[in-house]
């Protein structure tokens, strides 16, 4: 693939990516209102083990299989890849449709362990209810993962980026409008709008499948003639090609696995937790913020983040296996400095400004403000594990991903129902926090033992962002009164929207420029932002 097309390649697909997850944010604000803190407690009871049954069947597939089929086509082995392919429809569809009747079934076992008799709001029933609601699209978004990597493997991106755009698109719009229709014009239960909303995940697998169908359809005199070229020199039995496509996909389900293997620890033993200390009369609202609604927000710097620190990871890996050390060196350097660098201002303004951030996003909620001001700093965690668990992969060290995931669940699961006990919702957020804290340093330490990686610059390069991250912090922190009062806020969103905007630009202007001036934002993003080095010339020239 020449440079350039690989260049727009990586462009669309993160682009698809993005637009993907911004609609997955904005859905939330209309649909708060909508469902309420019982409807999205009940919407999270049934997407959490949705997530790890579809974690489980497609994490990985289709980066696994567009690395199978990009390697054997580039020995001209064209074939190979389509065998992979026609096969693993067939597979797909099976395991599909296999999950789905499992999570079907279970669901009347699961349902008991979420919700305590003590809580007041949703009853067993409903969750079953919703949960085999969510079921069905078990059956069409492996196929449609395996789909996806077969174009990718054909350095054709469009259709993924495309079919990921529109499947969250129709998800969203079934969604909402489904929930408005039964609660609003039909005056209908609110499990029968949750279960609508969790059974729109069908719905926007169907539509991305059908943009996939429609690329096919398109392209396939294009693949005929590619067929055509087979040199024919390699058979490898199926077993051997599923063997090598399971390597490759592995380590992408564990990542792809730790926020919902967290979200199911908190669904088990949340509700309870807080039953016992007297709380299960705020306990769903409490669960709904903190897994839902809160949780949406951390992810934004989270996205962001990893975005950027992401694309330098095949660098790491030619690194690695060419034993340029000090290449090596440089690229680990500037991966870990761009994701303190974006991250660690982000999650202080956002706790910084937890209140009206909350109040802009759904509505003016002390517990929501809380929950989102002790749970933001989390997401620095949350980059750093996806950055370290990339960079694991790209040393080729990626069994200890699964070591280190399984230990931060066991302190999340050791830990969580006591700290509860302790200190309300808060104690989740403190165990989740925790739990991540294990798995980052045991990454961190195994990246030293294999790469010799010595982390004393970035250490000191963190330290010169907390510094810059502290000033900007105290120029937010004084303007926040001043734009309350002269507001006469009180929680309105309109107020709260204004107040997240002139404060996160005061924010990052302060940032900007004390990066811009000390020569951070150069080191780090070379001469992307050159520009202003010009426009001091030219002052300094006038």
């Amino acid at each position: 693939m020449s440079s350039s097309k690989l260049l727009r390649g990586t462009f669309i697909l993160t682009l698809g990516v993005m637009l993907s997850r911004i609609l997955g944010l904005v859905y939330v604000i209309p649909f708060h209102p909508l469902v309420g803190e019982r409807g999205g407690a009940l919407y999270s009871y049934g997407y959490v083990p949705y997530q790890i049954f579809i974690s489980l069947a497609t994490a990985g597939v289709p980066l696994a299989v567009s690395k199978f089929v990009s390697k054997y086509n580039a020995l001209g082995e064209y074939r190979t890849g389509y065998r992979l392919f026609r096969s693993g429809l067939l597979l797909m569809t099976i395991t599909g449709i296999v999950a789905c009747i499992v999570l079907y079934m279970i669901a009347p076992w699961i349902a008991p362990f979420v919700i305590e008799e003590q809580v007041k709001g949703n009853s067993v029933h409903d969750v079953v209810t919703v949960i085999r609601a969510v079921s069905f699209a078990l059956i069409i978004v492996p196929v449609m993962s395996l789909i996806r990597g077969f174009f990718q493997g054909h350095e054709s991106m469009g259709p993924t980026a495309l079919s990921q755009v529109v499947e969250q698109f129709v998800r969203i719009i079934f969604l909402l409008a489904s929930c408005y229709i039964v609660l609003r014009v039909m005056h209908g239960s609110l499990v029968t709008a949750i279960s609508l909303a969790t059974f729109a995940a069908f719905v926007g697998a169907l539509g991305g499948l059908a943009v996939l169908i429609w690329y096919w359809w398109k392209r396939k005199a294009h693949l005929n003639e590619l067929l055509a070229q087979d040199r024919g020199q390699l058979h490898p039995p199926l077993k051997e090609m599923y063997k090598e496509l399971i390597m490759y996909a592995a380590p992408f389900v564990f990542v792809g696995l730790a926020t919902p293997l967290y979200q199911l620890i908190d669904q088990f033993t949340f509700n309870r937790a807080m039953a016992s200390i007297g709380l299960a009369k705020i306990s769903e609202e409490a669960y709904s913020i903190f897994n839902l609604w809160a949780q949406k927000l951390v992810i934004i710097p989270v996205t962001l983040a990893t975005s950027f620190g992401l694309t330098l990871i095949p660098t790491i890996t030619k690194a690695y296996v060419a034993d340029d050390r000090k290449s090596l060196r440089k690229y680990l350097n500037q991966t870990f400095q761009v994701v303190m660098f974006l991250t660690v201002p982000a999650v202080v303004g956002m706790a910084i400004l937890a209140e009206p951030v909350y109040a802009a996003f759904y509505s003016y909620d002390p517990l929501g403000e809380q929950v989102l001001r002790w749970y933001a700093p989390t997401a620095i965690l949350f980059a750093m594990f996806s950055v370290t668990a990339a960079v694991l992969q790209g040393i080729n060290q990626q069994r200890f991903t699964v070591i280190s995931l399984t230990l931060g669940l066991l302190i999340k699961l050791l830990l969580n129902t006591f700290l509860i006990t302790k200190f309300a919702t808060i104690g989740a957020v403190l165990a989740t926090t925790l739990g991540y804290f294990v798995s980052v340093l045991f990454n961190l330490w195994i990246i030293k033992k294999y790469t010799n990686y010595r982390y004393g610059f970035v250490f000191r390069r963190t330290v010169l962002i907390g510094i810059f991250t502290t000033i900007m912090s105290i120029f937010v922190a004084l303007a926040l009164p001043l734009l309350e009062a002269l507001l006469h806020y009180k929680g309105g969103r309109f107020d709260s929207m204004v107040i997240v905007v002139v404060g996160a630009l005061i924010g990052a202007g302060v940032y900007f420029f004390i990066s811009e001036r000390s020569g951070l934002l150069t080191s780090l993003f070379g001469n992307r932002f050159a520009f202003l080095q010009r426009k001091k010339a030219k002052k300094a020239v006038s």
